[in-house]
């Protein structure tokens, strides 16, 4: 079973800064194309970070202290106090940017582009190619296209992918409807660890909200006798590695 990749849903014409680009220019070109962020390149299109609102907005935060800070107090700032502080003064996208920047491959899939985002809290991804030069963005926005497959588009893949190329199943062998999303298994199966395999792929299909197994087996092979009296789960390895 294959995700969709990063290609098929990100923008590949993307609004760009470069190092030089100027403040009042940047803030013009997130305005004039509703974008809350974009990627800053170099001369060979190689992503060397990231602007976002809130790079700017740091700017309009800043408001004028009567009390100057003494150099005891400017030497406590933290790291990121001082990120800020070089951020409100700055001119340039250079100055602006987040460094390193975040970014994936056009060939990634969707479920990794997902991940990398909530890890890395980051609302937007540039996208390279492999010699990591800008082809596109991708955002939270597009990411969530997938959820808007159609339902028999999702219940044709389930079927396909799952229950005859995965488990060997006649196609109508496990009644599979999906509603909104969710995925509902029912019927009888030969073994129990079918059953896991079979809600557990289902629910790693692209735009499966979520998956319910109503199945019953017929076989309980979820624990069996090993070699010195050890006992393990038939389907503990593949699970694992799902």
């Amino acid at each position: 079973m294959q995700h969709d990749k990063i290609g098929s849903v990100m923008t590949d014409e993307v609004v760009r800064a470069e190092y030089g680009t100027s403040f009042k220019e940047v803030a013009r070109l997130l305005a004039d194309h509703r974008i809350s962020g974009l990627p800053v390149v170099d001369e060979d299109e190689h992503v060397i970070g990231v602007i976002s609102e809130t790079d700017l907005m740091a700017r309009q935060a800043q408001t004028p202290d009567r009390r100057e800070p003494g150099r005891h107090f400017r030497a406590l700032l933290t790291g990121t106090a001082r990120r800020r502080a070089v951020k409100a003064k700055a001119r340039t996208a250079g100055q602006l940017m987040t460094e390193p920047p975040v970014t994936v491959h056009a060939d990634d899939t969707i479920v990794e582009a997902a991940r990398t985002m909530a890890e890395r809290h980051v609302e937007r991804l540039p996208v390279i190619d492999e010699e990591d030069r800008l082809v596109g963005i991708v955002t939270r926005r597009d990411l969530l296209r997938v959820f808007l497959r159609p339902d028999a588009e999702i219940r044709e893949e389930v079927v396909r992918e799952v229950l005859v190329r995965t488990l060997g199943l006649a196609p109508h062998s496990v009644a599979v409807s999906v509603t909104e999303g969710v995925v509902t298994l029912e019927g009888r199966m030969e073994r129990r660890s079918d059953t896991e395999i079979a809600v557990s792929m289902t629910r790693q299909i692209d735009g499966v909200v979520d998956a319910v197994g109503k199945l019953t087996y017929r076989l309980d092979d979820s624990r069996i006798r090993l070699d010195g009296g050890t006992t393990r789960g038939v389907a503990d390895d593949w699970l694992r590695g799902l």
